[in-house]
Formats: structure tokens, C-alpha cells, sequence
């Protein structure tokens, strides 16, 4: 009863009860297709929902001086990764250790060699990490009582680098070898293994993919042939992915012309489509 004297006291009600309940079945389809397309394509829909953010000109003026993949992008291509760079630092929290002052400069690089490894994906902006620890040079690290130049601690959502070590790893462009890539790469797999959306599903797939050609004989043959990558690469499947990331990376026509399927699988996996990539 009460609920017809309310239908008869708000009929203007029922056209926005209407349009609530249209909007919810486009919204199906459109995830539905959404996730056809990706399935059927190896990449997603779209990758950005908005893109307003964008960095100082002098934040940005460090891209340009010593970021050299900013400056392979399109117009288009720079706004977008400026605005992932400022959510990137918005979002995490930067903390320096013995006695490092964490500057907008060393902020900008590292957002920015996290978000070049991500740029491909919708999800940017690496869910597990929470604070960026950043110290002078290779530390102790309780993980395994050693010391490190870089780690990702899932346990306390930290990313712990050595700066030492990582501006190295940005400032050669193609000795492969690149501290920033290989921990941030780390976090991207273990995301791959705890979610469930698009990035993470391709992700899985095109490393089965890259576990699979690792086991056939011409690849194994020339992976000892060459001695392509280096043999930290072989520590576990992990560790390997991360190396392959470094390789993509830094000298991504060299690892075409020597392992042109690894390279592809690698592709699809980060949805790396730009840059002459």
C-alpha cells in the first residue's frame, strides 16, 4: 500500500527509474565487449579514462633532458604520460633513507620509469606498492639478510632502491640493465597473480606463453648459443621475466632480431604499441 501512494504521489519518479535501469544493462554490454575485445585482440579497448592531470614545466623539463623514451612520444602520447607520472607521485608515498632527501627530480624518474614499464595497461599504477623507500646506495635487506640494490616488498607494499644503482640504470639506454624496470616489473607479476581485470589476464597468458617457448629445444639451444641474456636471468621464471623486461626495453631491435617470438609474446604482455616499439 505504501508503496503505491508513492508511486502515485512521484509518477516523475519512474522515467529516472527507467534510465537507471537502461544505463546498467549498456554498462553490461559494454564490459562484455570490452572484455571480448581484449580476449580476442591481446590488448584493452582503451587505456586511459581521463587524462587532466599534467606536471609543472619543470617536472617536465626533466622528462625531456633525461628521460630519453618521453621524448619518443606523440603530442598525444606525452599527455597522457604526464598525467600517469602525476597521479604516480600523487599516490605514492616517497620515503628517503640514510640521509637521502627525496627530490621532485628523483620522484619524476622513478614515476616515470614505473609508468614507461605500465603504459601499455589501463592499470597504471601498481595497486601493491605504497611507498617508494629510496636509499644512497645498496642496503641491508631483512628479506633474506643481504645486501641489495633494489627489492619489492609486497609484505609492506614498499619498492626499496638503491638511487645509486637506478639512475645507472636510466642514464645507459641500452646496456640491459635498468634497476627501475626489473623491481617494478616484480610488482607487475605478483599483481598479475592476485587480480582478476584485463592487464592482469593478458599478463598471465603471454607469460605461459613466454614459459612455454622457453622449454622448446631450437629456443634453448640458441639461448645457450648466443648467451643473449645474462645468466641472472635463470635464477627462477621470475627473476627472468624481469630480465627479459630490461632487454625489451633498452635494445628491444637486437631482441627482436635474436628471439622475435619472446619478443612478440613480450609485447602482447605489456601492450607495448608506441615508441617505435
Amino acid at each position: 500500500m505504501l508503496l503505491l501512494q508513492a508511486e502515485e504521489n512521484a509518477p516523475w519518479l519512474a522515467p529516472y527509474a527507467y534510465a537507471i535501469v537502461l544505463l546498467g544493462f549498456v554498462f553490461f554490454l559494454f564490459r562484455v565487449f570490452e572484455n571480448w575485445y581484449a580476449n580476442a585482440y591481446d590488448r584493452p579497448l582503451y587505456r586511459n579514462y581521463f587524462v587532466f592531470r599534467k606536471l609543472k614545466p619543470d617536472l617536465e623539463a626533466i622528462l625531456e633532458s633525461e628521460f630519453s623514451f618521453y621524448n619518443l612520444l606523440s603530442k598525444k602520447e606525452k599527455r597522457q604520460f604526464q598525467h600517469r607520472v602525476a597521479v604516480f607521485m600523487r599516490e605514492k608515498n616517497f620515503i628517503g633513507r640514510d640521509n637521502v632527501v627525496v627530490t621532485d627530480r628523483m620522484k619524476v624518474l622513478i614515476a616515470a620509469v614505473g609508468c614507461m614499464l605500465s603504459f601499455g595497461r589501463k592499470n597504471f599504477d601498481y595497486g601493491l606498492i605504497e611507498h617508494i623507500l629510496v636509499y644512497p646506495g645498496e642496503f641491508y635487506s631483512t628479506m633474506n639478510d643481504a645486501m641489495h640494490k633494489g627489492e619489492f616488498n609486497p609484505k609492506g607494499k614498499a619498492l626499496v632502491l638503491s638511487w645509486e644503482d637506478f639512475e645507472k640504470g636510466y642514464k645507459i639506454p641500452n646496456d640491459n640493465r635498468n634497476l627501475g624496470i626489473h623491481e617494478f616489473m616484480h610488482a607487475m607479476q605478483l599483481e598479475a597473480r592476485k587480480s582478476r581485470d584485463l592487464d592482469s589476464t593478458r599478463f598471465a597468458k603471454q607469460f605461459q606463453n613466454i614459459l612455454r617457448r622457453l622449454t622448446q629445444k631450437e629456443v634453448k639451444d640458441k639461448l645457450d648459443e648466443t648467451q643473449y641474456f645474462r645468466s641472472y636471468a635463470f635464477t627462477n621464471q621470475y627473476e627472468f621475466m624481469a630480465v627479459l623486461s630490461e632487454y625489451f626495453i633498452e635494445s628491444p631491435q637486437e631482441f627482436k632480431t635474436h628471439f622475435p617470438q619472446l619478443y612478440k609474446y613480450t609485447q602482447k604482455l605489456l601492450n607495448f604499441r608506441f615508441a617505435g616499439y
